[in-house]
């Protein structure tokens, strides 16, 4: 792309962006985010064995995005990311130690949110909307905005020995009704589990009450059956041609379309905007019949190659979004906060940097917008995407210790100093990609042609005032992070018991007043409130995002 070109697209693309979506009031809105659901896995998106009907007539009535990514490859951040609108590195959804690029937040650590940030759910409930999130969440939901909520707190690990780590726990709004494997059953040997239709009811209860009482609605619909250990229902197990993660994908698809069936049905669906994506891309080290698709993208899950960033989009909205439209726009999950409230009527908070940006002028009008992608690994900018370029900074699929145990982000898919095992630097002359001819990342632009000069000379500017002007929030995690915290071993032992530990899960007497980490100290301690348990002393909360 000539810069002639380059500032015309902008000049184009800046006053679309000016003109405000026509015949938009408050509708309903639903994001659907998925849990390690990859690129591939949908017929939409090239999936051979066309198991999703639903989701692909879904993409068929309104816009396939192309290019959308996450804000981090593993799930906590990138969800953090999307209620927020801010990248985890902003919103403080990292640790300092090392491992962080290595994205995995550690059971043991305590910590989350900040108090500081502003949720969606927050910003719509201004206007009147009811939010109710089923599915996938950290604590404290109800403090951050949403009305209601069904779910658990962690994914579906376990069985556990209840004696040393208790199972999972699964809530009501403030109430525990029960726990994984006990109350709400999985059958780890054969993969069966209701879950995915308790949700989908959940979801659909939900919908008709708002309906009927006329009020504008936000619904963030977060099931995780193709988070390992993939699990199906009864109805759908072994009816995929792809095992139990086909399964479960198929389930997913049957969801979907029931709940668009039934916004028809209320004739609510020319009012409500429906967006569907996943929080990271598969997880290729989950086993043969426990991985997803990252289509023809470079490694999944855990690493800021194309197929743990690049996640399959689909925006739904009759009578508004153009059916059949394919968009090429750069896009992420932080843009569905910002994009959120532009259709409920409500700017962003001006008193912080947001990174999402208003995608209703790409939806509505099918407009382009040169804009960059930021590839964060933990609190480390591993990479940059602009127009069809990508520059690598740092690269790493996973370390040697891993890889020896078996653990492999990238299997069957190495490529020669570009998925490297060590934290590899390329500051100085990064490895640049060019993803419309290379989207397999596998054949680096080399050094000395004048295209390579040309892409550095464009991107780097962009990295450069992108560090600048970034101011890192407080590190919400480092709290029993064993690593940043090896000077304060007393504080570990006396604050951050084992992972899971019944002590870490105490029986609330007082649901009023709940553990929050308000903030970190320099020294990497975390200030908590506390709750007593049944004995009345106090104890640490957990108050992770997983």
């Amino acid at each position: 792309m000539g810069f002639e070109t380059l500032i015309l697209l902008c000049t184009i693309t800046c006053y679309c962006l000016a003109q405000k979506p026509g015949n938009v009031s408050s509708p309903n809105i639903i994001i659907m985010l998925m849990d390690d659901m990859g690129w591939g896995d949908l017929g939409a998106f090239g999936q051979p064995s066309k198991e999703t009907p639903n989701l692909d007539a879904m993409a068929a009535q309104g816009m396939l995005l192309l290019n959308f990514y996450t804000a981090n490859p593993l799930c906590s951040p990138s969800r953090a990311a999307l209620l927020t609108g801010r990248l985890p590195v902003r919103n403080g959804f990292y640790t300092t130690n090392g491992h962080a690029r290595n994205a995995y937040t550690p059971q043991e650590i305590v910590g989350g949110i900040s108090k500081d940030e502003i949720l969606l759910p927050q910003m719509l409930k201004k206007r009147g909307y009811f939010n109710k999130i089923v599915g996938k969440w950290g604590y404290l939901p109800l403090e951050h905005g949403f009305d209601e909520w069904f779910g658990a707190p962690n994914c579906h690990f376990g069985p556990y020995n209840n004696s040393v780590r208790p199972n999972i726990p699964v809530y009501r709004n403030s109430w525990m009704l029960g726990r994984y494997y006990e109350e709400f059953k999985i059958d780890k040997k054969t993969g069966e589990s209701n879950l995915t239709q308790m949700y989908l009811l959940e979801g659909l209860d939900f919908i008709q009450s708002q309906a009927e009482a006329q009020k504008p609605f936000f619904l963030y619909w977060a099931p995780d059956a193709t988070h390992a250990p993939v699990y199906a229902s009864k109805d759908f197990l072994g009816k995929s041609q792809r095992g139990r993660y086909g399964d479960a994908v198929m389930e997913l698809d049957y969801s979907v379309g029931q709940i668009l069936l039934l916004l028809r049905r209320l004739g609510i669906d020319s009012n409500t905007f429906v967006f569907f994506t996943s929080d990271n891309g598969a997880a290729l080290m989950s086993g043969p019949n426990e991985s997803g698709s990252n289509g023809p993208f470079l490694c999944g899950k855990e690493t800021t190659f194309e197929g743990g960033m690049r996640e399959p989009a689909i925006a739904w909205w009759p009578g508004h979004i153009r059916e059949g439209t394919v968009s090429f726009q750069l896009a992420n999950v932080m843009d569905l906060f910002t994009t959120s409230l532009a259709l409920a009527g409500m700017s962003p908070p001006d008193d912080r940097t947001i990174d999402g940006m208003d995608l209703t002028p790409v939806l509505l009008h099918n407009t382009v917008l040169n804009r960059p992608i930021f590839y964060y690994r933990g609190n480390e900018l591993m990479a940059v995407r602009l127009g069809q370029y990508k520059a690598h900074y740092w690269t790493w699929s996973n370390s040697w210790e891993e890889l020896k145990k078996g653990i492999n982000f990238c299997p069957g898919q190495e490529v020669p100093d570009v998925t490297t095992h060590e934290q590899k630097e390329h500051t100085m002359e990064p490895l640049i990609f060019h993803l419309g001819r290379d989207p397999g990342e596998k054949y680096p632009i080399r050094l000395a042609p004048k295209e390579y000069q040309d892409v550095l000379s464009w991107i780097s500017p962009v990295v450069e005032e992108h560090r600048s002007t970034l101011v890192a929030g407080i590190p919400q995690l480092n709290m029993c992070d064993v690593a940043v915290m090896v000077s304060f071993t007393g504080l570990l032992q006396l604050f951050c018991p084992s992972p899971w530990s019944e002590s870490r899960i105490p029986k609330i007497i007082s649901r009023e007043k709940e553990a929050k980490c308000l903030q970190t100290t320099e020294t990497g301690t975390c200030e908590t409130e506390v709750m007593r348990n049944t004995s009345g002393s106090l104890v640490p909360f957990s108050l992770n995002w997983i």
